[in-house]
């Protein structure tokens, strides 16, 4: 009886302590969206991303001929013709794997140029974040964007309009 009393204290405590926490939710990829200088960095990334795509591509096509070529001769080569033409190939393999990795990999090119564009929009946004938790007294802030868990989020508790206004975005 006496743990059963116990329990209910705490059980009872818990729950009055989850009322008396304030919490907001937004929705960090629509206040994003409606920042100018996201979408245009956003716009400067694809270019980017596709040029660099554009790129690679080219390469994979002087593979690929390079393959139908030796595939139609390699009956009529010399083994060391055969050897020096697999080695060819294989170098150019490494290459564009190499590129691949180099512009998209972990690490790469793209997410070094998306950190240079995009961190300091973010910067901007978590900031803006901080600050309105503050002064509202939030003690926690949900994003609801990309897949975090929120199962039900009530519309009038979604915050990303004053946001929004906090970095003088007009929506």
């Amino acid at each position: 009886m006496k743990n059963l009393l116990i329990v209910l204290f705490f059980v009872a405590g818990s729950f009055a302590n989850a009322h008396a926490q304030r919490y907001a939710i937004i929705d960090t990829k629509f206040i994003l969206s409606k920042m100018p200088e996201y979408v245009d960095a956003d716009k400067k990334l694809q270019a980017v991303s596709d040029q660099w795509q554009k790129e690679i591509d080219a390469m994979q096509a002087q593979l690929n001929d390079m393959y139908k070529n030796y595939d139609a001769e390699q009956y009529m080569l010399s083994d060391t013709l055969k050897k020096k033409r697999e080695d060819e190939i294989y170098n150019k393999e490494k290459e564009v794997r190499d590129l691949q990795k180099r512009r998209f990999g972990y690490q790469g090119d793209l997410f070094k140029e998306r950190e240079n564009l995009v961190k300091p929009i973010q910067d901007k946004v978590y900031n803006a974040v901080q600050k309105l938790a503050v002064a509202h007294g939030y003690d926690f802030v949900l994003d609801k964007s990309e897949g975090i868990t929120v199962i039900f989020a009530d519309p009038k508790l979604d915050r990303s309009n004053d946001i929004l206004q906090e970095l003088g975005v007009k929506n």
